[in-house]
């Protein structure tokens, strides 16, 4: 299948400048595509997803696609999408968060489409050219009246109460300028964003036909909500970023795994490699069974594998398991069984001011008093990292600890972690 016909199948195409040309170009192998990202965080988040994932798919369609980083248009400040100026961030700060995704992005394309993809920064070809030269070499080839006509610019002259700079308003031209670049170096003919792209990338379009006299292509993918409505890539701590650091696997796979039904399918077209027969099979899954969630667990075991491996995954399942059936705590790397229990109640003590078990289940709310604990122990109801407890005066020892981590659980569902510091 033309890559262009997948894209369009997986519901990828929002705009495209010339259906048949784009066609055209992307049915012949070999040829070059590039996106670019702005270093804004310390990591790609999963709102970066569909672009990446849509350069990995012309990899794996035999193509040659190019990632760009925005050493240079990232020290500016892109408004498409924002209704306020950018924070201008440290130069410094900006490289060093540049080689943090480059490093992430060479894993993840040799993870998912069998070797690293060309990596470029913008600041390479920008860095030395001079005010006067951007005026005169790609200022010239635009004017106001068609930047003004661009959303991500209109939106913001609506805007009395913050308007744009003129910092910003260049943005497109240093776009262009990349573009224009990768066309006359690279013989980079297509360029692919979010729909919120839109302007800048025809910016490149522009120059390369006025400029270079010759043709070029955009592409965009819609911008993603959810059925609820919600701009979708957020969870209730904020970002889902792809760096394990920032957001565990864990974490991770759970955000996946709650997706609404009314989204998941939609997703798994949009996040993941799955052909249309798997994802036709899950959806008939989904109809006659929605409460299975196969689906939604698919989804997130494809995303999950995709971002952090096999391993990460395997170990996010043991947790679960571990947690809710009848896996086996011990199995778990301490640190990711940490990450599952986030939202459990937590307590922290120095390693010889442990207090006793009674007094851990009223520091943690799991009980309302420590009389009402000892009751609970007494019972039978408390477990300490997988081990039953009867006794109120057992004091914890190397054989409950995870690492430095013990997990309380009273009765089935109720728990809590404990961390010695």
């Amino acid at each position: 299948m033309n890559i262009y016909d997948e894209l369009s199948w997986r519901g990828l195409v929002h705009q495209v400048s010339d259906q048949a040309k784009v066609r055209e170009y992307l049915g012949i192998p070999g040829q070059s595509m590039y996106c670019g990202f702005d270093p804004t965080a310390e990591s790609l988040h999963i709102g970066n997803l569909v672009p990446l994932l849509c350069l990995a798919r012309m990899q794996r369609a035999g193509h040659k696609p190019v990632f760009l980083l925005g050493g240079a248009t990232g020290r500016i400040g892109d408004p498409s999408g924002k209704d306020k100026e950018r924070e201008l961030s440290d130069p410094a700060v900006l490289d060093a968060r540049a080689a943090r995704i480059q490093a992430q992005v060479e894993d993840f394309f040799e993870r998912n489409a069998g070797g690293k993809p060309l990596v470029v920064n913008n600041l390479e070809w920008t860095a030395n050219v001079s005010f006067l030269e951007m005026l005169r070499d790609v200022g010239k080839h635009f004017t106001v009246n068609w930047m003004l006509a661009k959303d991500s610019v209109k939106g913001r002259l609506e805007r009395e109460d913050v308007g744009i700079s003129y910092t910003e308003f260049s943005y497109m031209l240093l776009q262009g300028f990349d573009f224009c670049h990768l066309y006359q170096t690279l013989g980079c003919k297509l360029q692919i964003g979010g729909g919120d792209q839109w302007g800048n990338i025809t910016a490149g379009t522009e120059l390369i036909r006025r400029k270079a006299g010759g043709e070029a292509f955009a592409l965009t993918f819609p911008l993603i909500t959810t059925a609820s409505g919600k701009k979708f890539g957020k969870s209730e701590k904020g970002a889902v970023f792809l760096d394990a650091g920032l957001t565990s696997p864990y974490a991770f796979y759970q955000f996946w795994l709650n997706t609404d039904d009314r989204d998941v399918v939609k997703f798994l077209k949009y996040f993941t490699f799955l052909s249309q027969e798997e994802i036709a099979e899950l959806e008939a899954q989904l109809a006659a069974d929605p409460g299975a969630r196969a689906a939604q667990k698919r989804l997130a075991a494809e995303t999950t594998i995709m971002i952090h491996g096999q391993n990460a995954l395997d170990q996010v399942l043991a947790a679960s398991e571990a947690l809710f059936g009848k896996g086996d705590l011990r199995s778990v790397e301490p640190g990711l069984l940490a990450a599952a229990l986030e939202s459990a109640p937590h307590a922290s003590y120095e390693r010889g001011g442990l207090p006793d078990l009674p007094q851990m289940l009223v520091d943690l709310g799991l009980a309302p008093s420590k009389g009402q604990a000892r009751k609970d122990i007494q019972a039978g109801g408390l477990t300490l990292s997988g081990n039953r407890v009867s006794d109120p005066a057992h004091a914890p020892g190397p054989g409950d600890f995870l690492g430095n981590v013990l997990v309380l659980r009273k009765g089935k569902k109720h728990y809590g972690l404990v961390t010695v510091r």
